[in-house]
């Protein structure tokens, strides 16, 4: 039963991994079939990331309380509806809807998978069982590359949401046999902690993808501002509240608190990269949006292959090493990315590609398994989404900067059309954008920078001691 849950998760981020390549592929498809502008069509992404990084922490803590298994296949259920509804949308505002439906399906999943790991397999074996949820993410996401390009190509873009539909069933049939609640906690209510963390990310988030549409303005700063306020406030109310969203208590574990920012500003840092190389692909070079992502593969699959053998080497010396080495080997995959000319040999895309996707192999089963291993128990919900909350924030930031630091050199919509491979760009205006595109590659290499010094800082753990603890 325990490999058939791991099975079932893995599924799950397998599929989240596929809609988020697949559907940055097919955008060009999709503003055309549906008759739409770009900078409306683009929130088919941004409303997907927004949902996800609002809702994971809340989540995770419904899962605590109400059943990490119930949750999370439900979260299937709701994932393979809205998949079906995003297929048969007829208007750009329909599907960037239902692809809200998807993502709130898709939170369910990712707040609880974590937890449910934690729960079923001792603290000394997770690194290893996080390495094959690692799988799930790289592999999807390489089947997206692969896969949606061929199915926008040739059959149309709205299979690449149908196609989840019989694996959608077929795993929640399989996660609702195999995939129990463990203990639950009391459920107890915070409705102003509750409502002041949706109100703080809402804002925090939807002024940030402003900022990527329309550029910084007063509004926009604005909004990013008094999310930062209500977030203040809403950790002064946790501190005071009897039964919080979120217990700051958690915090006080050293490892357990540099661990999730390491992960945060990874995403910030790193997630970038793959937007800025496509602009770079496509805009500079003239790739088509699916040639250029399959130079990408390769750090993909390397990725896929490694992972469940670092996390097995992070449950014998922990997490501290691996985790550190990971994010140091992205540092270099980004190097070689800055070196880039306009004409520098594709080839180098390959190798760089090879670093980074070696580096992530190393640092997500080490970085989970530092967090889950950290957590409290009955707070495994709680934590992983704390997660996904700051990994799913620091996304949506790193498509912020790579769009608007990529774009300080040329007009914001032509870096939209050349993210999306609808435009090229040559002679005198491909070295001003190679500028920004550099300036961004440097902003994601100071922020790996940061990530660096707080997985070193976590300080180092011993995992065999713990599941000594465990036993006795």
């Amino acid at each position: 039963m325990r490999r058939i849950a791991l099975f079932v998760i893995v599924l799950g981020l397998m599929m989240t991994g596929v809609d988020t390549t697949a559907v940055i592929l097919a955008l060009p498809d999709i503003t055309t079939d549906l008759h739409s502008s770009l900078s409306t069509t683009i929130w088919v992404i941004i409303m997907y990331l927004l949902v996800i990084a609002v809702m994971t922490t809340q989540l995770g803590r419904i899962g605590d309380s109400l059943g990490r298994g119930k949750m999370y296949n439900s979260g299937f259920i709701i994932f393979t509806l809205g998949s079906a509804l995003a297929g048969t949308s007829i208007f750009a505002d329909e599907l960037i809807f239902f692809r809200a439906v998807q993502a709130f399906g898709g939170a369910l999943m990712q707040a609880n998978s974590g937890a449910i790991v934690a729960d079923i397999f001792p603290v000394n074996e997770r690194g290893r069982a996080y390495g094959y949820t690692s799988i799930g993410w790289t592999t999807g996401a390489t089947l997206g590359i692969l896969v949606g390009g061929l199915i926008t190509t040739y059959i149309g873009w709205q299979y690449i949401f149908y196609i989840n539909v019989p694996i959608g069933i077929i795993a929640a049939v399989l996660g609702i046999m195999n995939i129990k609640d463990d203990k639950r906690q009391e459920s107890h209510s915070d409705i102003p902690g509750f409502l002041s963390l949706l109100a703080s990310l809402v804002l925090i988030a939807y002024g940030a993808s402003n900022i990527t549409g329309y550029g910084v303005d007063k509004f926009n700063i604005l909004l990013i501002i008094t999310g930062i306020a209500i977030l203040i406030f809403f950790i002064f109310i946790e501190r005071r509240a009897e039964y919080p969203i979120i217990n700051m208590k958690i915090f006080k574990n050293h490892i357990f608190s540099f661990s999730i920012l390491a992960s945060f500003f990874q995403s910030m840092g790193y997630l970038s990269v793959v937007f800025i190389v496509i602009m770079y692909l496509q805009g500079i070079r003239g790739l088509s949006p699916l040639n250029a992502s399959l130079l990408l593969v390769p750090g993909y699959v390397l990725g896929s292959v490694i992972a469940p053998f670092a996390g097995r080497l992070s449950d014998r010396i922990g997490s501290r090493i691996p985790a550190t080495l990971g994010l140091s080997m992205m540092m270099a995959g980004v190097l070689i990315y800055m070196s880039f000319s306009v004409t520098t040999p594709l080839y180098f895309v390959i190798i760089a590609s090879l670093v980074g996707g070696l580096g992530t192999s190393l640092f997500y089963p080490a970085n989970n398994s530092a967090v889950m291993a950290n957590a409290p128990r009955g707070f495994y919900g709680v934590s992983s989404g704390i997660l996904r909350t700051f990994a799913n924030i620091g996304t949506l930031i790193s498509y912020v900067l790579a769009i608007t630091i990529a774009s300080i050199t040329v007009p914001r919509y032509v870096a939209f059309e050349v993210f999306l491979g609808l435009h090229n760009i040559v002679g005198t205006i491909a070295g001003k954008f190679m500028t920004g595109i550099r300036s961004a590659l440097i902003m994601s290499f100071i922020i790996l920078v940061i990530a660096v010094i707080l997985s070193i800082s976590r300080g180092q753990e011993n995992r065999a001691e713990k599941a000594v603890k465990l036993k006795t």
